[in-house]
C-alpha cells in the first residue's frame, strides 16, 4: 500500500533544466569550458551543481580547488536567480496533483538543486510548506544517481510519521531522468517516470511511465502497489 510520495523538482514540477543550462554557460563559457545543450542532456542533467562543475573541469583537463568551487557555485546560483526572476511555469497537472495529495498522504521533495534554487520557485508557484520533507543537494554528499538523497528522504518521513509504517518499499518517487530513477530504485522505492525530459525508451527502468501528470490522482498512484 502506498504510504508516501516523493517528488523530484527540476523536470517534474518546473522545466528549470534549460534555465540551469543557461546559468552554467554564463559562468563556464568565459573559462573555455562551455558545452552544448545536447551535452547537458546526455551527461549533466540530474547532477547537482557541485558534481556538475567538478566533472566539467575534469573533462576539460583543469583542476578545481574547493575554494574556487564554492565561488563558482555562488556565481551559478546568482545567474540562475536572475533568469528565474522573469517567471517560471509548472508542468501540466503537477500543481493540482501536489495540492490534492497534500494532507492526504505524506509528501517529500527530493532534488539535486540547492535550497536557494528551490525556495523562490516554490514561493512563485504557491506551494511553499506543502512538502513534509525536503532533501536538497545541501543535505547529501553524493548526487543522483547515488541513492543517498532518496534514502534520506525516506528516513526523514519515517521520523516524522513513525506510526504510519512508511518504508522505502511503499514510497513512490516521481522522476524524469534515468539518474533520478536509478537513485530512487537504488534506495528501494517504486518509480513513476514522466517523459518531460527524456523519451519513454530512456525511462524503461521505472515501474510506470506517463506523458503527463494531468490525469494522475491518489488512486492511480495507489494502483502501482
Amino acid at each position: 500500500m502506498l504510504k508516501a510520495v516523493i517528488f523530484d523538482f527540476d523536470g517534474i514540477i518546473v522545466d528549470t533544466e534549460p534555465l540551469h543550462y543557461r546559468a552554467f554557460q554564463e559562468i563556464l563559457t568565459p573559462l573555455g569550458l562551455g558545452y552544448s545543450w545536447q551535452d547537458y542532456l546526455n551527461h549533466y542533467i540530474g547532477f547537482d551543481d557541485r558534481d556538475a562543475l567538478r566533472d566539467t573541469f575534469k573533462s576539460g583537463g583543469k583542476t578545481l580547488a574547493d575554494g574556487d568551487l564554492r565561488v563558482l557555485i555562488e556565481e551559478k546560483g546568482a545567474a540562475f536567480h536572475r533568469i528565474v526572476a522573469s517567471g517560471v511555469v509548472a508542468y501540466p497537472g503537477v500543481l493540482e496533483l501536489i495540492r490534492s495529495l497534500g494532507g492526504e498522504i505524506p509528501l517529500a521533495l527530493c532534488s539535486g538543486a540547492l535550497p536557494s534554487d528551490i525556495d523562490p520557485i516554490l514561493m512563485q508557484l504557491g506551494i511553499t510548506g506543502i512538502f513534509d520533507v525536503v532533501v536538497t543537494a545541501a543535505d547529501v554528499r553524493a548526487s543522483k544517481p547515488d541513492p543517498e538523497s532518496y534514502a534520506l528522504a525516506v528516513t526523514r518521513l519515517v521520523s516524522m510519521y513513525p506510526a504510519t509504517g512508511i518504508k522505502a518499499g511503499n514510497c513512490l518517487a516521481i522522476e524524469d531522468t534515468p539518474a533520478g530513477i536509478a537513485s530512487a530504485k537504488g534506495a528501494g522505492l517504486k518509480v513513476m517516470a514522466v517523459t518531460n525530459s527524456y523519451p519513454k525508451e530512456k525511462l524503461i527502468c521505472a515501474d510506470r511511465i506517463v506523458a503527463s501528470m494531468a490525469d494522475e490522482d491518489l488512486q492511480t498512484l495507489h494502483n502501482l502497489f
